[in-house]
């Protein structure tokens, strides 16, 4: 039996850094919807000694996740999963954005508690563009229907959603499933604690990534608010995520870390 490290959204970027780092110690599963990626991705884990393999799924279908947290259990003890797995404003419509954020951050979570056992941490990763909507706009009252009605969850946020124009639908879904991603990790603490588990999340702020450089021209009028002036480099917060992931900060759990730069404190201050 291995120890088992599973991380969505493993095929490049934060994902594929923190695999090299969590590798070290563990049986990485990385996975991701596209195969040519994760092919790419298991080969330089190999050229570097790792031993990994990778798993098709779909965040935003609870089958899918299903057959991911089954199949890494029987591999062995799962002693972290980084759920890294997301979608910008500029990979889809405002509806699939919401679904693989906040609805795949919920059957990740749901699923994987099943099956993670004392003394592993669960990682949702977020972003700072949950701090920046303002706080009017966030759906707050309705999130706690993501635990009890799903459906009526999705409506609630798609509605939110639609009281602003249609050209910023996109950017809207993403601000609030960001920001529901840090909810619910806060709150799914208590839960996961039960059971000798520990989850919390982890807010980037703009990275040099296969997704930040879809974002990169708008993220760029960001940095002005920046305390530094550049992107970050994915291997910053992958050794972030590797750390808060490993057994050391043993009390670490229930809270969002923001890795931005100081981004979201800059901008309290220029206005």
């Amino acid at each position: 039996m291995k120890n088992v490290c599973v991380i969505t959204g493993g095929g490049s970027g934060m994902g594929l850094e923190t695999a090299k780092i969590l590798g070290k110690e563990n049986y990485v599963i990385i996975c991701g919807r596209t195969v040519g990626k994760l092919e790419s991705a298991i080969r330089k884990l190999q050229e570097e000694g790792i031993e990994a393999e990778a798993f098709p799924c779909d965040v935003s279908d609870r089958e899918s996740v299903h057959k991911l947290a089954v199949h890494a259990r029987e591999l062995g003890k799962i002693t972290g999963v980084i759920h890294a797995a997301g979608m910008s404003p500029h990979m889809d419509d405002a509806r699939k954005i919401m679904e693989t954020n906040a609805l795949g951050t919920i059957y990740v979570n749901e699923e994987f508690y099943e099956v993670m056992e004392a003394g592993s941490c669960l990682i949702d990763v977020a972003s700072m563009a949950g701090y920046l909507l303002p706080k009017l706009i966030m759906p707050k009252k309705s999130y706690p229907l993501s635990r009890t009605d799903k459906e009526k969850f999705m409506q609630k946020m798609m509605a939110r959603v639609k009281l602003l124009p249609k050209k910023h639908h996109s950017d809207v879904a993403y601000g609030i499933s960001k920001n529901f991603v840090i909810w619910y990790a806060a709150t799914d603490a208590m839960k996961f604690g039960q059971k000798g588990i520990r989850v919390l999340s982890v807010s980037p702020g703009n990275f040099e990534t296969p997704m930040g450089e879809l974002e990169k021209e708008e993220a760029s009028t960001y940095l002005k608010y920046c305390a530094i002036k550049k992107f970050g480099d994915p291997k910053e917060i992958a050794e972030l995520l590797a750390f808060a992931a490993g057994p050391k900060p043993a009390f670490l759990t229930g809270v969002d870390i923001l890795m931005d730069g100081g981004c979201v404190a800059g901008k309290t201050l220029i206005k």
